[in-house]
């Protein structure tokens, strides 16, 4: 098998035992980027030489008896919303084109600690602000499985990148559903970890109490290794949360669900879902039910507004974010001709350097903030919020983990929804209860639509601090699954 279609894992162990260089793992990636990244674009910047300094370094560092973690010497896709310093952070807006921040994420500083070889910067919504990255201001990501289809979004660069096998692993963040809904479109494993769970020092801002960091891989045991591999308390970051990191490692490795009480929401499998993806859900619950768990119906009414509230909680928190793109301090600058003032100056810039999305997610923010609105929009989202993170503690009364269809379809064409914002929200529509309330949740590939061979993902979702929980059913199904299937759900894409 060649050195891109193993685990990351496996990758690990050979580097660590001295059968391969690190060196040579990044080249063998960076070889297939330069064939089929110009099908696929989920690359954003690549640089071969900066890669292959860090993967040389990496293999010094092993030769000189430096203790490493699992992962030293495996390539990594970061997505372009995290700060590097030896690379361009642009979060795929031209307002921040070819910015070179003077630090390192929280995020990257622990990749690069734990011996990761960062390949690029991966494509994104701008901003993280879309479901389909379509709203880069660079260029569109295309799905490894149809080139004609969206990978998700907003890490859409990141879920197509690891389908591609142009990396094993990849970051990304989850605002509303950006890493679980690429993750079930390109059919491989995506988690969002619990709220807090991992740090946001250095992720350039989007909806500050959504935001969270959180792993791409092909299967359920490489996106542990990395979420232990950079999540963690982290004194720069105010929301982070100062407890250990959930066992969830020896959690994917304990592939056992009998005894566990799984939970079926009844709002997330109704109107409005794909049948095909309807019919792999059901049939995957059945599955869980055959290995010894406890299913039961669940009902969280509240669930089915949790997607209003989101639009006008996010758009509110990015209208104050975004306000620091003022051209003053850095990034673009437009207009500045020495004969206009420094409002005009910001106005012209703003207007040049944001796409559609983000300035149509600033101006709902900013109405709904606005003196005589915030208590009727923003207020009462934040209401709703409450009683949707009460519905989840209720239902885990009764449960270990809840689960659901990821997102109601499967990857839909290039352009079908780029006019249509409300079509292109319900993507989330099942991932957005988990960011109002901060508890972990994963994505876990389930099957391929009938309609169309496309894949689909089952949701796990479970409560705060209880990541472990999501690994544990995630390799459970990833297992009984790839033993009937004869493999993973990847081995069954087209080539490209």
């Amino acid at each position: 098998m060649s050195l891109i279609r193993k685990t990351a894992a496996e990758l690990g162990s050979m580097i660590a035992a001295g059968e391969v260089s690190a060196e040579e793992v990044a080249a063998a990636h960076l070889d297939r980027m330069a064939e089929v990244e110009p099908k696929v674009k989920a690359f954003l910047h690549v640089d071969r030489e900066v890669t292959l300094e860090q993967a040389r370094a990496v293999d010094a560092r092993l030769r000189a008896g430096e203790k490493l973690g699992p992962l030293a010497g495996v390539p990594i896709a970061h997505k372009d919303i995290f700060t590097t310093r030896d690379m361009p952070t642009t979060a795929a807006s031209k307002i921040l084109e070819g910015w070179r921040p003077p630090y390192d994420a929280t995020v990257t500083a622990r990749l690069r600690e734990a011996g990761l070889v960062i390949l690029g910067k991966t494509n994104l919504d701008e901003f993280a602000m879309g479901s389909s990255t379509e709203n880069s201001a660079y260029h569109a990501t295309h799905n490894p499985w149809d080139l004609t289809k969206i990978p998700g979004g907003s890490s859409g660069g990141s879920s197509a990148a690891v389908a591609a096998y142009e990396a094993p692993l990849s970051t990304g963040t989850d605002t509303g559903g950006s890493i679980r809904q690429p993750a079930s479109v390109t059919g491989i494993v995506g988690m969002k970890p619990t709220y807090g769970g991992s740090s946001r020092y250095g992720l350039i801002a989007f909806a500050s109490s959504l935001d969270t960091p959180g792993p791409f891989a092909r299967n359920v045991l490489d996106a542990a290794l990395l979420h232990e591999a950079f999540s963690g308390h982290d004194p720069m970051d105010s929301t982070s949360i100062d407890a250990p990191v959930p066992s969830v490692v020896e959690a994917a490795k304990n592939a056992d669900v009998a005894g566990m009480r799984i939970g079926v929401v009844k709002e997330f499998a109704g109107e409005g879902y794909q049948a095909g993806v309807l019919a792999r859900y059901h049939e995957t619950v059945q599955l869980l039910e055959s290995l010894g768990a406890k299913v039961v119906e669940v009902s969280c009414p509240s669930f089915t507004t949790a997607l209003p509230a989101y639009y006008l909680i996010a758009p509110s928190e990015c209208s104050s974010n975004l306000a620091r793109f003022d051209a003053m301090r850095y990034g673009l600058r437009v207009g500045d001709d020495g004969t206009r003032s420094a409002e005009e100056v910001m106005a012209l810039t703003r207007a040049a350097g944001f796409g559609p999305e983000v300035k149509r997610r600033i101006m709902l923010g900013t109405y709904a903030l606005s003196s005589g609105y915030y208590d009727a929009y923003y207020g009462q989202a934040q209401k709703v919020r409450t009683v949707i993170a009460r519905e989840f503690e209720a239902a885990y009364q009764q449960v270990d983990v809840l689960v659901s269809p990821t997102t109601p379809t499967t990857a839909f064409p290039i352009g079908e929804r780029a006019d249509d914002p409300m079509a292109m929200y319900l993507a989330d529509l099942c991932t957005i209860p988990s960011n109002l309330a901060g508890n972990a949740a994963m994505s876990v590939p389930c099957g391929l639509a009938d309609e169309d061979g496309l894949p689909v993902g089952l949701q796990i979702m479970a409560p705060v601090l209880a990541d472990d929980r999501c690994y544990r059913v995630g390799a459970a199904v990833e297992q009984a699954l790839e033993s009937r299937w004869g493999g993973s759900l990847l081995s069954k894409a087209p080539e490209l």
